[in-house]
């Protein structure tokens, strides 16, 4: 199962970016695939013009269909989701998320733009169809701070909702292999079950 880290801050580095990362390294552990798509590194006047003809877009798109799951992360700025990332998203088709499992992450500057998430970014995960959106962590820029020595530190609150979400998502990605190999399993004929007698 694979795991696409979208990365929607214009800045680096980036509080969002950090957590993002964070909780990335968290589902690796898990033993998860992730890679790492950052919006701001993709051409800006094809990411502004719309243009998914362009070959780096093309691979960015790319790696969102191949994708099981999204950890979609974004500064919140005047009670909206970042730009660049409304742009990015404004690319993929109507059905980009359909069949992918998503988790909304997002930081600010108070607690006053968490309805931001609901508001903003949840409507648009769901207009592109994706088939679980779980629920969102956000931070305050207080809340994750950054060492040199130890890498990003949590507040306690937001270490327990990380570790909530991490375990949501490790257990939805869980129910989805095991839907999958049970869909691919032949289905055993009539002849094979022990309790039908064979015909001599």
């Amino acid at each position: 199962m694979s795991i696409l880290l979208i990365s929607g801050s214009p800045a680096v580095p980036s509080t969002s970016s950090r957590l993002l990362h964070h909780i990335g390294d968290k589902l690796a552990a898990h033993g998860y695939r992730t890679t790492r798509l950052n919006v701001r590194d993709l051409p800006a006047q094809a990411l502004l013009a719309a243009d998914n003809t362009d070959a780096v877009v093309r691979a960015a798109l790319a790696e969102v269909a191949d994708a099981h799951a999204v950890i979609v992360a974004t500064p919140v700025y005047k009670a909206a989701y970042s730009g660049v990332l409304k742009a990015f998203l404004d690319l993929l088709p109507q059905n980009g998320l359909a069949g992918k499992i998503v988790l909304p992450v997002a930081t600010g500057g108070s607690q006053s733009h968490l309805l931001a998430l609901d508001y903003a970014l949840r409507p648009v995960l769901h207009a592109l169809e994706a088939d679980q959106v779980l629920t969102s962590i956000y931070a305050t820029s207080q809340q994750v701070q950054w060492s040199e020595h130890e890498g990003v530190l949590l507040a306690p609150e937001i270490a327990v909702r990380v570790a909530a979400g991490v375990a949501t998502l490790d257990r939805a990605l869980g129910y989805r292999t095991a839907a999958e190999e049970a869909a691919r399993a032949p289905a055993r004929s009539l002849q094979d079950h022990p309790y039908v007698s064979q015909a001599a």
